[in-house]
């Protein structure tokens, strides 16, 4: 299939079988061992509905090299070309009988390391110590996220839902989508598979409804310099 085809055309694209069973165990166990030692760090956050860690790989650095694995750079390097960086991580753990659901919405924001009065760059917001800003279009438009899957997801475990194309639009407010003439897609994901999206593919996710977990790391890359001395805050580049 031409994958980079379909990520410009639709805004997404799910290939499974990237990571083998050892590499998820391997995913799973660095992941468990971290967490069961450091459960009051900032980046943590724990509910019955969700169990996160921002700046995943920063706080879990021993899972890159399991993540980057000869499939994975392949796959980057295929559809996007080279010069990618990681700007931003985190890691969701949706529970067994969890209720979180999120509406349809695009990923329109970035995390920098301050706050400069840049033009075009808006809508700023601070927590715990975190900057984040929405950029200009074009920025968006040439990021790209993976999502990488430690479990099997399924419309019964909160897989995402997209609209199909919405990310060609811009920035739109989801009263403006047509959801009448748009086609929606339930993305199901093999565990140890991927999904890469678009930030302005507009997507969601349901309630969990049949008591299986479901464990993600969402990753966002990005080759672009910011401007006027702003820097991206969890800027990591690749070896």
């Amino acid at each position: 299939m031409d994958y980079s085809n379909q990520v410009d055309n639709e805004g997404f694209s799910i290939i499974n079988n990237v990571f083998t069973e050892n590499e998820i165990e391997n995913l799973i166990s660095l992941i468990e061992n971290k967490t069961a030692n450091n459960q009051e760090s900032s980046t943590f956050r724990k509910s019955q509905d969700l169990f996160a860690i921002r700046q995943f790989h920063k706080e879990i650095p021993e899972t890159l090299p399991v993540i980057f694995n000869k499939k994975l750079q392949e796959i980057i390097e295929n559809i996007f070309g080279e010069g990618f960086f990681i700007t931003k991580s985190i890691y969701f753990d949706k529970p067994e009988k969890s209720n979180w659901f999120v509406a349809y919405h695009q990923d329109l924001t970035i995390s920098v390391d301050q706050k400069i009065e840049i033009e075009n760059f808006e809508n700023w917001t601070v927590k715990q110590n975190q900057f984040a800003v929405q950029p200009p279009t074009e920025i968006l438009e040439n990021n790209f996220t993976i999502r990488i899957h430690i479990d099997k997801t399924t419309k019964d475990n909160g897989a995402l839902k997209v609209i199909n194309n919405s990310h060609s639009k811009g920035i739109l407010r989801i009263e403006n989508l047509d959801f009448e003439n748009e086609k929606e897609t339930i993305c199901e994901v093999e565990k140890g598979g991927i999904m890469i999206m678009k930030p302005l593919l507009f997507h969601a996710s349901n309630k969990t409804t049949n008591n299986e977990r479901r464990r993600v790391i969402h990753i966002e890359f990005s080759k672009q310099q910011l401007p006027n001395g702003l820097e991206w805050s969890e800027k990591t580049v690749l070896n």
